[in-house]
């Protein structure tokens, strides 16, 4: 609200906070994210190795961005969607846009692989060597392994007027093979796929690898997939004369349009659309280098269907993301340190003489003699989701008192710990109800894959609610205790799967307070019958009453503010976009509300507007974990309020999806909690502030100032206690 001076006096002037002007686009403040992924691979900090991870993690998150975003920005405009952002802007504007910003990002990418990580990986005796630079023993050897291993997976396809232009998969690495027949002199086309079941990057033998004027250990030397196949291709076109080849990739929609009304079994209808999907969405992106002329490149674009704006030119290898797989050297020194999982102190202290291995195998620790003392927080993956959420989960399997487990799975890893005691839970005779997300994206197919063999074990298994994505992390387990049932449950921020809980940053809160147990029960049966629920005791539950329940929490400081108390609000998540909540956030800040936002990737929040943010200032943290908690802080008048659980504020996590947010209410776990809070509201080395202009910037410790990784303080405090 600001002042209009009027007759000699000041009246309140309101905002109009639907103002395009006060967000940010989505689909830009997303390339802002990436681009912050970018720069730790940039960072000379940065272990070496490291930072091949972090361009390989930016050219994979695009690959997820292309199939996804950008292919439903070309829908709409293929629709004729004439809606606007929340920002004013068109779905052409926004596809023009990312076009814009995204090709010099690219470039730099490629630019500094090429002109620094190549060269100072050389210096750590790790050689990525182009083909043509090798000597002849080193081709020789090459051209008889090709001949014996990659010869015999290779198709090559004709494109001529016999031969119809060949599909091409999703993500595909091609080569794009000039001919010209000797007798005929006829020009010719074909295509040749890089087959994704090789290694990307073929390593030497030990007796091969040596390099002239080497001063340094040799740890790795070898040469791209496709320039081994390029260097073959005689073998492939026996009597024709090669003139050329160009290396091309493509990427395809890939985001699945489930019609949940066109069939009663949600499991058929995902597998039919998987089908689909395998034959292809439309191309909405072209990768290719800079050598490729231009009349072959007309002749992809107008096969594929494709415009100027839809190719991105490369200079240097295609397709980073593989870079990653040089994660697997048994080179420390070039990584970060390594880090092991521990338990919670009170773990700890209940059994210090267990041992990981017994720990593993769910010996020693009685979980619900533990949460019965008090609720227990967990904090991955600095404590160890083995120990704690995979240990409470595999002693319930086994426990002859339980009677019952219900459970949510949105993402699993492929080995499943968790699955396993499911089985095993059925198998011991207690009732055992698994709700399998089956449209969580990319994971479609694993999860079908789950789901049958959690049914064939004697599993309930539900797919989900119609219309309804069911995102949230959440565990009930039912306990005859002497003349009682106890309700035991774990609520998340993060999936129940070991191998991610490792790399991203999640809390869980593991608990048998009744209210608790009362809600999570009439979650499930609105989850698997036909339960219509509309009020919780403790729980916040989207799409039921959480967007109401925040929005009444954010206008409580308002109205504390207002009546000269102090209105404080942190409040992190992966993403803010919702323009309800923005909006209620903005009047908490002209209401002189202060407001600290930690959102990792998308905010649509503008910071720092006068008159309208002033008080409101947001953080990105980017790093050795990916930060997946989310937490929310209120200060109530000085009687904090704190919560966990699994939504963002998106309109998808509020109006569109199952999700589940729990207050915490013992002190302790409070306390820990906003601890968390200062260490990533301190950080001055992964963290990004956010100017009222769109731009990210970074803290940089000073000389009168240490520097404050809240990765590295997190691990350290963990480790201490």
């Amino acid at each position: 609200m600001s002042k209009n001076k009027k007759n000699g006096t000041e009246t309140p002037v309101e905002k109009n906070l639907s103002n395009p002007q006060y967000y940010f686009n989505r689909e830009f403040s997303w390339l802002e994210f990436n681009r912050r992924v970018l720069s730790e691979g940039l960072d000379p900090r940065t272990p070496l190795l490291e930072r091949l991870k972090f361009l390989g993690i930016f050219s994979s998150n695009l690959d997820e961005y292309f199939m996804v975003r950008v292919a439903v920005l070309k829908k709409q405009i293929e629709a004729e969607v004439h809606k606007l952002t929340p920002d004013g802007r068109t779905p052409q504007e926004q596809l023009d846009g990312i076009n814009q910003r995204l090709l010099p990002m690219v470039s730099l990418q490629h630019q500094f692989f090429e002109e620094t990580l190549r060269p100072e990986l050389g210096k750590n005796g790790i050689y990525i060597f182009n083909y043509i630079d090798l000597n002849q023993e080193q081709k020789t050897y090459l051209q008889n392994y090709f001949e014996e291993h990659i010869f015999p997976v290779l198709t090559p396809l004709a494109i001529d007027a016999s031969h119809p232009f060949p599909y091409l998969s999703n993500l595909s690495f091609n080569l794009a093979v000039m001919l010209k027949n000797p007798d005929t002199q006829e020009d010719l086309l074909a295509r040749i796929k890089v087959p994704k079941i090789l290694p990307r990057f073929l390593r030497l033998p030990e007796k091969l690898q040596q390099i002239q004027e080497n001063t340094h250990t040799i740890n790795w030397v070898g040469v791209p997939l496709e320039q081994i196949i390029a260097h073959n291709l005689g073998s492939l076109f026996p009597g024709m004369d090669i003139q050329e080849y160009h290396l091309f990739r493509i990427t395809r929609d890939a985001d699945l349009a489930v019609q949940e009304d066109e069939g009663d079994d949600l499991l058929l209808v995902i597998e039919k659309e998987l089908r689909k999907q395998r034959i292809g969405g439309t191309v909405v992106r072209m990768e290719i280098n800079p050598t490729m002329p231009s009349k072959l490149k007309k002749i992809l674009m107008e096969k594929l269907e494709l415009s100027e704006k839809d190719v991105y030119t490369v200079d240097g290898l295609l397709d980073l993301k593989d870079l990653m797989s040089f994660l697997g050297l048994p080179l420390p020194n070039l990584k970060d340190p390594s880090w092991g999982s521990t338990m919670p102190p009170r773990l700890r202290n209940y059994s210090d003489d267990i041992t990981t291995r017994d720990l593993n195998e769910n010996n020693g620790i009685d979980f619900f003699e533990v949460i019965r003392q008090k609720d227990l927080l967990v904090h991955h993956p600095y404590h160890s989701f083995a120990s704690t959420v995979q240990g409470f989960i595999t002693q319930a399997a086994h426990d002859p008192n339980v009677l019952a487990i219900k459970m949510t799975l949105y993402r699993t890893s492929g080995d499943s710990p968790i699955i396993n005691a499911l089985i095993a839970g059925a198998e011991n005779g207690k009732q055992v109800a698994a709700l399998v997300e089956l449209k969580a994206r990319f994971d479609e197919e694993n999860n079908i894959q789950w789901a049958r063999k959690l049914e064939q074990s004697g599993v309930h298994v539900v797919y989900g609610l119609a219309g309804l994505k069911t995102h949230t992390k959440i565990v009930m387990v039912v306990r005859q205790e002497e003349d009682h049932i106890r309700r035991y449950v774990h609520i998340g921020t993060g999936n129940y799967n070991p191998k991610t809980a490792k790399l991203y940053t999640d809390l869980g809160l593991l608990s048998c307070r009744p209210e608790l147990g009362a809600d999570l029960a009439d979650l499930f049966n609105f989850l698997t019958g036909y339960s219509r629920q509309q009020s919780y005791r403790k729980l916040l539950v989207a799409p039921v009453n959480m967007r109401g329940r925040f929005i009444k929490l954010i206008r409580r400081e308002i109205e504390n503010c207002k009546d000269g108390d102090t209105g404080r609000i942190v409040a992190k998540m992966n993403s803010l976009v919702d323009p309800e909540i923005i909006a209620t956030l903005y009047e908490a800040s002209q209401a002189g509300v202060k407001i600290d936002l930690i959102i990792r990737g998308i905010c649509c929040l503008r910071p720092g507007l006068k008159d309208i943010s002033e008080n409101i200032k947001v953080v990105s943290i980017i790093g050795r974990y990916l930060e997946h908690s989310r937490i929310f802080y209120f200060h109530n008048k000085g009687k904090e309020e704190l919560y966990i659980g699994s939504a963002d504020w998106m309109p998808r996590n509020l109006n569109r999806r199952v999700e589940a947010i729990t207050p915490l209410e013992d002190p302790d776990n409070m306390k820990e909690l906003q601890e968390i809070l200062g260490i990533l509201l301190s950080d001055n080395r992964q963290a990004w502030d956010l100017q009222a202009d769109g731009q990210y910037i970074q803290r940089r410790s000073n000389d009168n100032s240490p520097e404050l990784g809240s990765h590295k303080i997190l691990m350290e405090t963990v480790a201490n206690n």
